[in-house]
């Protein structure tokens, strides 16, 4: 029986082990030679460069594990990789490639992607210790270096810390995925492969911004605003300040958007389009007082205060704005710039009001675990809509490069059709359907893309 035959059809881990390993499996990937292919193409279409065919099998290292990824999901990093923009990933991969030993295998004239992955752990390098084959796991996205002092204190802190999927080669969009064990995040049990693939990457970046004693600490009744609310980063971060005590203020960029934040649980809405707040006011000074004045006067006739968190990842465009409408002394938390990373503000509005700006980036694994425990709770729901299949990625991905989505943009790999992976039934109707679904009546139909 062959390994992908083992593990659709639920073979014990004996059987998994057992089972022949393929030499080849289906990936979605990119191309070395494609590099330039875009040039001064004003439109860099994803749809031009992502690639869904065979990519050879790595050998395991002994740290890690290889993962038949049930189903993926969508990240902006992919965006970015298909684009060849900011950097060609494949600098990503010569760069990790010169470090020798394990590290070479991942510069290859193709590169895996995807940050997000849920599914079965069909083999172990020598080394791994906590996990065994037959487990039902979800992959961080963050891959760290464990000898590295400064990860001792925390797994982000290490200079040797790569994105997986965008700085590594074989990533999640594929039917096979290489992961370090200390990559390793158990599945909620009663969540589906579709909706567990939506967590990792997105829900834990949200966690470390807002809740972890690394981000903005954000305590009950604090007033968070939120950028892209109805998007992947801001349906989680809405329900975490929701299920936290504290009151959300969505900023989304249409009435159906505005529609889907409140969903989520954003006490405010704000629609950008009714304040006039666009793309350009990064690059004006006077658009971006005018409009940070617009927000804060719409937060302040609603809450009666300005914000104490402001969650920031949309960059260049907003980022100013963001700077001026947090109140006097609280934090702006920035772990992006989909819109640019050259950012414009006028830094009187944060040193004479002493406000703090914060990075972060994805999370640790403790953070991870934690995250994933609010779903088990009911504290915490998947924010997938639309779904897809590996062979249709590149409609994916073009998806969320138009920022046509909503919430989560999902892809099932190796998962044969939805609704699979679910081994706490009793759990999942505790908590119903509806509650853990509260976005797929947006999914998009894939026809309307350009």
């Amino acid at each position: 029986m062959s390994l992908t035959d083992a593990v659709l059809s639920g073979a014990s881990p004996g059987d998994l082990e057992r089972a022949s390993l393929p030499a080849h499996f289906t990936a979605a990937h990119l191309r070395v030679e494609d590099e330039e292919v875009f040039g001064d193409v004003p439109d860099k279409d994803v749809r031009r460069t992502l690639r869904v065919g065979e990519v050879p099998m790595p050998e395991l290292a002994p740290d890690e594990v290889l993962v038949a990824v049930m189903a993926s999901s969508i990240n902006y990093n992919t965006v970015w990789s298909a684009k060849f923009e900011p950097l060609s990933t494949f600098r990503f991969l010569r760069a990790y490639g010169r470090e020798g030993g394990w590290a070479a295998r991942h510069d290859r004239p193709f590169h895996v992607l995807g940050s997000d992955a849920a599914g079965v752990v069909v083999r172990t390098g020598i080394g791994v210790r906590r996990w065994r084959i037959g487990d039902h796991v979800m992959v961080n996205a963050a891959r760290v270096d464990d000898q590295e002092p400064a990860n001792q204190a925390d797994g982000m802190l290490g200079e040797h810390q790569l994105a997986w999927g965008y700085e590594t080669n074989y990533g999640g969009l594929a039917h096979y995925a290489v992961a370090r064990a200390s990559q390793l995040i158990p599945k909620p049990p009663h969540l589906t492969w579709e909706e567990a693939a939506t967590i990792p990457a997105c829900a834990g970046t949200a966690y470390r911004m807002l809740v972890s004693d690394r981000g903005a600490r954000m305590k009950q009744g604090d007033v968070v605003l939120i950028w892209g609310a109805s998007g992947g980063l801001g349906a989680y971060a809405a329900q975490l300040v929701k299920n936290g005590g504290g009151i959300a203020v969505g900023v989304v960029g249409s009435e159906e958007k505005a529609r889907a934040a409140r969903k989520l649980g954003c006490d405010v809405v704000v629609n950008r389009q009714d304040v006039g707040v666009g793309d350009d006011e990064g690059d004006d000074p006077e658009l971006t007082l005018k409009a940070g004045k617009r927000i804060g006067r719409i937060v302040r006739d609603a809450v009666g205060t300005d914000p104490d968190i402001v969650f920031e990842h949309v960059g260049r465009s907003t980022f100013g704005i963001s700077v001026f409408v947090v109140k006097r002394g609280g934090t702006v938390v920035t772990c992006g710039s989909s819109t640019g990373y050259v950012h414009q503000f006028d830094n009187r509005y944060l040193w004479m009001r002493l406000k703090r700006v914060l990075g972060s980036h994805v999370a640790n694994l403790q953070e991870q675990v934690e995250c994933a425990r609010l779903f088990a709770l009911g504290g915490l729901a998947p924010a997938l809509s639309s779904l897809f299949p590996l062979d249709r990625v590149g409609e994916a991905t073009r998806l969320v490069q138009l920022n046509r989505h909503i919430g989560k943009v999902g892809v099932l790999c190796l998962a044969p059709e939805p609704g699979l992976g679910v081994t706490a039934p009793g759990l999942r109707a505790r908590i119903g359907e509806e509650a853990l679904n509260p976005l797929r009546e947006f999914a998009v139909d894939p026809a309307t893309l350009s």
